[in-house]
């Protein structure tokens, strides 16, 4: 049988780490990037356990996605240890990437806005990071013909949130180098898409000044009375990994229950039909 991989950046948690043990359940051996240290390292183990518990493999490098010469060391011991000319292939590659400065463009101190560097580190994690693993990835002809790409985005990539600037733009560039790896990678039969999740409660989210405030308006206004799951957005990835998927390529996919379609709150959104 063909062994099937996923590299999952931002695998110890939230939608990485609910989507690698959803690729397990349906046949993928995983390699998941990752950064935490001791105090959230249980975490990790808890997804590998789960990963290998469905009898497949649950490799992760505890290690800063963005830096270059990390990033090339890894790819070349993955291809090393497990590229065979049997199996040489990443299947599925996902950008799970949630590092960034929240902090507002214009304040009256200087010391209290984002900086340069900030803003630049946030695109850089958040998006061009993608960029440079696929590059890695066919480069070392790691990246497996018919192989899908996905980034995760949120609304927030065109909605103003207090303090989330650097972040909405990191989002916009990423849905836009999803499009572009779209055409460029087509000729492989790969397909890349950005993933659009509704609000969900993630280690991330809990970052975000006002994360309060926006899970209750998110209840509110959805049409499924709730917030969105990791698993739910899981579940839609791995459907989206089917040859069923081939001829989906450079979109934006909502998966939110309808929740960005509703302009307003109310509970009046969420009665059940009489």
């Amino acid at each position: 049988m063909t062994q099937k991989w996923a590299l999952i950046l931002g695998a110890s948690s939230g939608f990485g780490g609910a989507t690698a043990v959803e690729l397990a359940k349906n046949g993928y051996h995983i390699l998941g990037i990752h950064l935490d240290r001791q105090s959230t390292m249980f975490k990790v183990n808890q997804i590998i356990k789960k990963i290998e518990k469905t009898g497949h493999k649950a490799v992760f490098f505890n290690m800063n996605a963005a830096d270059q010469l990390k990033r090339n060391d890894t790819l070349d011991e993955i291809k090393e240890r497990f590229a065979t000319k049997e199996h040489p292939h990443i299947n599925v590659l996902i950008h799970s990437l949630a590092f960034g400065k929240l902090k507002p463009f214009i304040t009256k101190s200087p010391n209290d806005g984002i900086t340069k560097s900030q803003m630049e580190m946030t695109l850089d994690v958040m998006a061009h990071s993608l960029v440079y693993w696929t590059q890695g990835l066919v480069h070392r002809e790691l990246l497996a013909k018919g192989g899908r790409i996905f980034a995760l985005t949120s609304a927030g990539s065109h909605q103003i949130i207090p303090a989330y600037g650097a972040v909405s733009a990191a989002k916009a560039a990423v849905e836009a180098h999803i499009r572009q790896l779209s055409v460029e990678l087509g000729s492989m039969k790969v397909t890349a898409n950005a993933i659009m999740a509704g609000v969900t409660d993630t280690p991330a989210l809990r970052k975000i000044p006002g994360n309060e405030q926006m899970i209750q308006a998110a209840k509110a206004k959805n049409p499924m009375g709730k917030l969105t799951t990791p698993e739910e957005v899981a579940k839609a990835i791995v459907m989206l990994c089917g040859p069923e998927a081939d001829w989906i390529s450079g979109n934006v996919i909502g998966v939110d229950g309808g929740e960005f379609n509703v302009s307003y709150t109310g509970d009046q959104i969420c009665q059940p039909i009489k």
